[in-house]
């Protein structure tokens, strides 16, 4: 059966600096444990701490570029393009440069504070 989502929820940030996080589809906005979708919203000179998650990440920006880590190489991720980050490989995510960045996150299965790993 369809389910219409009226509007997203806020969820709590990690990172040095206030990000929005509009959860759309998700544990919390649906109790969908499959997928989650959010519409994120970081300012200049955010940076959250490396995870290593039990989920795939798809990230699609929309504006501004977010800068990705792992282990092997950083990639410069600006609007119009996409990169996906597997499960068990550490990750780091933040937004540099002047403007910060919007974009789209899918986690599969959803995210979860509880499966995200962050590092101490």
């Amino acid at each position: 059966m369809a389910r219409f989502i009226d509007k997203p929820t806020l969820v709590e940030a990690a990172g040095t600096k206030p990000k929005v996080i509009k959860e759309y589809i998700g544990n919390v906005n649906s109790k969908t444990s499959d997928v989650s979708i959010a519409y994120m919203t970081s300012p200049e000179g955010w940076e959250e701490p490396g995870q290593t998650p039990e989920f795939d990440e798809y990230t699609l920006v929309l504006q501004g570029m977010l800068k990705v880590e792992t282990k092997e190489e950083t990639f410069e991720v600006s609007a119009g393009q996409a990169v996906i980050t597997p499960k068990g490989e550490w990750v780091r995510y933040s937004t540099p440069r002047s403007g910060g960045a919007q974009y789209i996150a899918v986690c599969l299965p959803a995210f979860s504070p509880d499966t995200v790993h962050r590092d101490e």
